[in-house]
């Protein structure tokens, strides 16, 4: 096994190779306006360091999110571009599974990342590999109570220390983090998700109400 795991559902652009017992490379870098340039060169950054080529990669792993839409679709297209080109699966894991998996909290806690808007992406734990429910978008005030008395980590609990005052690293998902945990399903026989992105709102860039629409004469 040969995993190759990105993820740039949130600031981080983030890829690791993982060879089925352990990471063996891995990057990262945080800039939330430049998934598009910063992702393939990680990537060949992250093969060199392992010394392999990607046609040695056996499979894909791609975080769906949630995230902001223009990030997101980044990673997910090269996801899918990759397991086309060298004829391997692809497969999804939500974004705030990996941060949980990084996460060292004993008992149930809250993953929180940033939606903008003045809101956050966030699910509820277990444990470090078990969600409880489906990921959600809200206003932290909305969901103080619902959330009250647990740890949290992600940028978005960070953020937020009204609603998430036990807030802990790590802020941004790693790939490294998806990756062990893909290798550790894989391994359990667990099926993972398809790689699709997982919106849950509208993009915010929309068409104009009202536009004018200009014809040729």
């Amino acid at each position: 096994m040969l995993l190759l795991a990105l993820d740039t559902a949130t600031p981080a652009v983030t890829v690791a190779l993982h060879d089925g017992s352990s990471v063996v490379a891995a990057s990262s870098q945080v800039d939330a306006r430049r998934h598009g340039e910063l992702l393939l060169p990680a990537v060949d950054r992250v093969l060199a360091e392992a010394g392999v080529r990607l046609d040695a990669v056996t499979g894909i792993v791609v975080g769906v999110g949630p995230g902001p839409y223009t990030g997101l679709r980044v990673g997910l297209m090269t996801a899918d571009t990759f397991g086309l080109a060298l004829g391997v699966p692809v497969h999804g894991l939500c974004t705030l599974d990996g941060l949980a998996y990084a996460a060292e909290v004993d008992g149930p806690f809250v993953v929180a990342t940033d939606a903008r808007r003045k809101e956050v992406y966030w699910a509820r734990y277990a444990d470090a590999r078990t969600r409880v429910d489906d990921p959600a978008v809200d206003r932290p005030a909305d969901i103080a109570e619902q959330i009250a008395g647990l740890p949290a980590v992600g940028a978005g609990a960070l953020l937020y220390p009204d609603t998430f005052p036990d807030a802990r690293a790590p802020e941004n998902v790693s790939a490294a983090a998806l990756a062990s945990l893909a290798a550790s399903k894989l391994a359990a026989g667990e099926e993972l998700e398809p790689p699709r992105p997982l919106y849950l709102r509208r993009p915010d860039a929309q068409v104009p109400k009202n536009y004018k629409v200009v014809t040729p004469k």
